[in-house]
């Protein structure tokens, strides 16, 4: 499986068939370079325009809801919860999902908005790689995440939605989390490929921004 950060909250996500999984696609607004292709299958955890442009992207499935899908043999799973800490009376809902790929489960928390409960992290299974928010302002901040991060206990954990040199507004950077985590690997590229068995805990990879 290959992993490519495309900048914020979005990932290409390519197995081992040549099936493509794209999350939350943003717009041209976010300052990071637009996604153009053909993908099996695009996931928007809620309808913001930093989350959900499919313009440009040539698809044939799309998941933004809660649920169980089987989509071009991609077993997914939507879990409901909040974009901020009063049960999306804010900034509304937010769709965690969880994929199935290559037999790792891959979780992308899109705009999650708190901590999330013990029986809330439970239902999400166990997660060999994590993607999760540390930016603050519409998400957790890098403390809040940290929690996240190691009640999940993820093998893998992918920080997104951060302030880079390219995005146009303001968030948090990585120091925050880093500092939490108490860890953090610079991979190099924007491209992360996993193979054979994930023996690490809770190893954070800082992938490029595109």
């Amino acid at each position: 499986m290959i992993i490519t950060w495309l900048g914020h909250s979005s990932f290409l996500i390519e197995d081992s068939h040549g099936r493509k999984i794209l999350t939350d696609p943003f717009d041209e607004s976010v300052g990071y370079k637009v996604f153009e292709g053909n993908v099996d299958l695009v996931t928007i955890s809620h309808h913001h325009f930093d989350h959900d442009y499919t313009q440009k992207v040539n698809f044939n499935n799309l998941i933004d809801k809660s649920g169980f899908f089987n989509l071009c043999d991609i077993p997914v799973k939507g879990i409901p919860s909040y974009h901020d800490k009063v049960k999306g009376a804010k900034r509304g809902e937010n769709v965690i999902f969880v994929l199935d790929v290559d037999g790792y489960k891959v979780c992308h928390l899109g705009d999650l908005g708190y901590v999330l409960s013990q029986d809330e992290i439970e239902n999400l299974g166990h997660i060999d790689i994590l993607l999760i928010p540390i930016g603050g302002n519409y998400t957790i901040n890098g403390k809040e995440a940290s929690k996240v991060a190691k009640a999940i206990n993820s093998s893998i954990i992918i920080p997104m939605h951060y302030k880079t040199p390219l995005l146009s507004f303001e968030l948090e950077g990585l120091e925050n989390f880093l500092t939490c985590m108490k860890n953090g690997e610079k991979v190099g590229s924007n491209k992360l490929i996993i193979e054979g068995p994930l023996e690490s805990e809770n190893t954070v990879k800082i992938l490029n921004f595109n």
